[in-house]
């Protein structure tokens, strides 16, 4: 007799807290874990591949795009993943035209054919594109709808696990999954589709189908959304009409999917160094959901264009002569409507781990260091000859799993600090879920390290605890390391080191405004130590952890420079592609974030053009990279002898070095 099911036992539990959480009854069983201890040998194929992970149809479109696509463009290889079937209430609204009966099959049909539409435009294709449909087995026996359009050598797969977004008793099912031990659900069956039965998953055969995903298709680029979405308190009945979960700024299936696909990464580079021995190498990254709505948009005109663009598509409307019979796309989505619609969130992209690329260190030799994460890990890339721009393999140095993003500092001896985020438990159906700041110190100058050192949190509660944001530090001339970090309040926690390698208690800077993660600090010529933050109504300034006169507002976080005149302070406006700059000079259009750093010839500035290229700034001359790897995530600024050079990771999992103003203009 099959065990019994239950989706009633939790739904009593499943208040606010559970909704954004990953944690509520007694854990069924322990996860996996990754070893911290660094040595493991990384499993790099060099094989450019994409794949990310969503809730619903359309996330990705609202959420990771203009990412997608730039990689898409560059002709990388994607898989996307659908975990729910879309069905919500089966109503696929038309403006302006009377309620239709609601047919859930249906619904989700058409949301299929809208994301058929939406990916053959992006790939340049006709809106109309015949796909490849066919079912493919997964782990367990399980089945899914597969998707397939190939062109010119690019590949797009959509695959279709149809998990229901809602359960009988009408709450939210994946939340449900996420913490409830005893809970199955059934799969939907979509009209239209290929598979003619259903299958049913309970929490690890969720987290089992995802690694088979995983190890079959071994991307090196890994998208998903947020699982840990500010807490976010106040207008409840208009978010809860939006959809928002209780208390959190984002929706329960995008927290729920987030916590799955993360558990699912941690189990396969835990599983994978059990079997081959080996991690495999990848860069994981994370996108903010409906907090879109509550801060300051920050893609300018020209690129906004662009990503709504391609939500046409997959709206798109009752007359289209598309081929499918339950619906040409979500038509509530279709036309001007991801423009019109107040909530915005087609209006901005946030990484939820914003970092400032990877960490970039000179050698005594003036060889590079790069540090940055690789497969949950903190890796080494050592360049093989000093200005050749060849690294050699990477070196794990463990800690994981670890958020994308890493803070560093180097001692005035020379030795590197790095500090990540790391997932201390992520362990489903009431097991922990907890985040602490960890660091890793360097014992000698370009040499080995110490063991991982954990630094807390500065939040009380491990639901709190989870909102921190990444590390950002910076020694003062003194020879003490300031360490700041954004905390669940939406304000910034410090903590400081001093030059016998203790730690000061973590405490909270003064301010009353609330800031985005993407912290940036720098020392000055007089050896204050300054912190900026971009706020919800300003840019604001700390110096020695006193708050100074704001700035105006920032659309994207803020690139801050000593100068013999102050400091110079770079960012873009919200929804403008042209750079503010207070204390300093420049034309730079583009989008994003900017790092800024000084040399002989004053300011250089790297930062995306309005197509996505890595472009530099240095004096009144302009470099763009148009060759070599699609970046992923942002790219590192540094001055070495000879001129600025620019570090990032490519689509690959491999870093790149340009040098631009040593070198002919590519």
């Amino acid at each position: 007799m099959p065990r019994r099911r239950s989706v009633l036992a939790s739904a009593a539990a499943l208040g606010a807290a559970a909704l954004a959480g990953c944690s509520v009854p007694a854990p069924r069983r322990t996860g996996p874990t990754v070893d911290p201890a660094p040595g493991t040998p990384i499993a790099s194929t060099r094989r450019a591949q994409l794949m990310q992970f969503a809730a619903h149809p359309d996330d990705d479109l609202y959420f990771m795009n203009p990412d997608t696509q730039r990689m898409l463009d560059a002709g990388v290889p994607l898989v996307s993943v659908y975990v729910t079937a879309g069905e919500h209430t089966g109503r696929n609204r038309i403006a302006g035209m009377p309620e239709v009966p609601p047919d859930r099959a249906a619904y989700s049909s058409a949301r299929h054919q809208g994301l058929r539409q939406a990916y053959a435009t992006l790939l340049g294709l006709d809106t109309f594109a015949p796909w490849q449909k066919s079912v493919a087995t997964l782990h367990g026996g399980r089945r899914a709808e597969i998707n397939t359009l190939v062109h010119g050598g690019r590949r797009v797969e959509l695959i279709f696990l149809n998990l229901p977004m809602h359960t009988s008793r009408r709450y939210m099912a994946l939340p449900a999954l996420w913490h409830d031990r005893a809970l199955e659900l059934r799969t939907h069956l979509s009209a239209d589709s290929p598979l003619d039965r259903s299958d049913t998953y309970d929490h690890d055969q969720l987290i089992d189908v995802l690694v088979g995903l995983l190890d079959r298709y071994r991307p090196t680029v890994v998208q998903t959304l947020d699982p840990d979405p500010d807490i976010q308190l106040g207008d409840e009945a208009t978010r809860k009409r939006d959809s928002e979960q209780p208390g959190y700024s984002d929706h329960g299936d995008h927290t729920a999917v987030a916590c799955f696909s993360w558990a699912a990464l941690i189990r396969w580079v835990a599983e994978a160094q059990k079997g081959s021995g080996a991690i495999p190498a990848f860069v994981a990254t994370a996108f903010r959901g409906y907090y879109n709505r509550h801060w300051p948009k920050n893609l300018p005109p020209q690129v906004l264009k662009e990503k709504a663009g391609h939500l046409v598509p997959y709206g798109g409307d009752p007359s289209w002569q598309c081929g499918n019979p339950s619906g040409c796309g979500d038509y509530g989505v279709g036309g001007d409507r991801p423009l019109t619609n107040w909530k915005g969130w087609v209006r901005a992209t946030h990484h939820r781990w914003p970092g400032a690329g990877p960490a970039v260190v000179a050698r005594p030799d003036g060889r590079l260091d790069s540090y940055g994460v690789l497969g949950l890990r903190a890796v080494r890339w050592r360049e093989t000859e000093k200005g050749s721009g060849l690294w050699g393999e990477p070196e794990d140095l463990g800690g994981g799993p670890l958020a994308p993003a890493l803070g560093s500092a180097v001692l005035p001896d020379g030795r590197v600090l790095l500090f990540g985020v790391r997932f201390a438990a992520l362990g489903g159906h009431g097991g922990p879920n907890k985040r602490e700041v960890v660091l890793l110190e360097q014992r000698s100058p370009g040499g080995p390290f110490l063991a991982w050192r954990g630094l807390g949190n500065p939040e009380r509660g491990d639901d709190r605890g989870r909102r921190i944001g990444v590390p950002v530090a910076v020694t003062s001339p003194d020879g003490r390391v300031h360490l700041f970090v954004r905390n669940a309040d939406k304000g910034v926690s410090t903590r400081v080191r001093a030059t016998d390698g203790s730690w000061s208690p973590w405490r909270a800077l003064p301010g009353t405004d609330e800031v985005q993660d993407g912290l940036d600090a720098v020392v000055d010529g007089d050896g204050r130590v300054h912190l900026l933050a971009a706020g919800r109504a300003s840019v604001l300034h700390w110096v020695d952890g006193t708050l100074a006169e704001p700035l105006p507002l920032a659309g994207d976080p803020v690139a801050a420079v000593p100068g013999p005149d102050g400091l110079a302070v770079y960012y873009r406006k919200p929804a403008d592609k042209a750079l503010l700059s207070a204390g300093g000079n420049a034309s730079f259009d583009g989008y994003g974030p900017v790092a800024a750093a000084a040399d002989a010839g004053g300011t250089v500035l790297l930062g995306r053009d309005l197509r996505g290229r890595i472009q530099l700034r240095r004096g009144g001359r302009l470099w763009t990279r148009t060759q070599g790897t699609t970046p992923v995530q942002a790219a590192a600024l540094r001055i070495v002898p000879g001129g600025p050079v620019a570090v990032g990771l490519g689509a690959d999992a491999h870093p790149w070095v340009w040098r631009p103003a040593s070198a002919p203009q590519l």
